[in-house]
């Protein structure tokens, strides 16, 4: 435990924070699990639905630092992946 008045502030913003980023990643991940979803079902209308609610989620993450730019990128590039692999398959 902290002794100094500062370190005792910053263990209670450090406890607040990581909850609210927690918070934030597991709407990351189930916005990203319900496109996935969707994909193996073979609705494409739903994925493309959803892939927009993610990728929103995802841009506002990483522009807010929660996880990394380029990971937000590379989440949305293989869910974009998906969806245009299940147009081109023939139903």
């Amino acid at each position: 435990m902290p002794n100094i008045k500062s370190a005792k502030k910053r263990l209670r913003q450090n406890i607040v924070l990581r909850e609210r980023n927690r918070s934030s990643r597991s709407f990351i991940r189930n916005r990203c699990k319900n496109v996935i979803q969707a994909v193996k079902e073979g609705n494409v209308d739903e994925a493309e639905r959803l892939f927009r609610v993610a990728a929103k989620a995802l841009d506002q993450a990483g522009a807010k630092r929660i996880i990394h730019k380029n990971a937000a990128a590379r989440k949305k590039s293989r869910l974009s992946a998906q969806i245009k692999k299940l147009k081109q398959t023939p139903n």
